[in-house]
């Protein structure tokens, strides 16, 4: 039994280049979309390139004060605070809960192009929001 593993071995590097190229684009949309949300809310564009300071940055854009990020550094803690954060992105933009869990907590990526590309205009947390 002799197999020939040349072709699959060739296409091995090819294959990992393009994943890393569309990976990267997709990344770099992401970033995209997240620095317009940003700006939208009145907080500064280039914080969606730092890493924890965009999560604070959206915490803000939430309405939440800013140590809630420390809450995302506990397991099973930071799923429940980002479920909180999500929804109140998504009802600050004028979208609905439904908007706010299903595009933008479980399908971030989808979500926050449409906040940051499409029409929506940022309207602020509401008093009872704010604690």
């Amino acid at each position: 039994m002799n197999y020939d593993q040349t072709a699959s071995t060739g296409m091995s590097p090819a294959f990992a280049i393009v994943f890393g190229l569309i990976y990267a684009a997709v990344i770099v949309f992401e970033i995209a979309a997240l620095w317009k949300v940003l700006v939208k809310a009145g907080r500064p564009g280039w914080g969606a390139i730092i890493p924890i300071y965009n999560t604070y940055l959206l915490v803000k854009v939430a309405g939440r004060p800013g140590w809630w990020v420390i809450l995302y550094f506990i397991p099973l803690v930071n799923i429940i605070i980002h479920l909180i954060v999500s929804l109140d992105v998504a009802r600050n933009f004028g979208k609905g809960g439904a908007f706010g869990f299903f595009m933008v907590f479980l399908l971030g990526p989808i979500g926050f192009p449409i906040l940051g590309f499409g029409s929506a205009q940022y309207q602020g947390p509401s008093p009872l929001q704010q604690f």
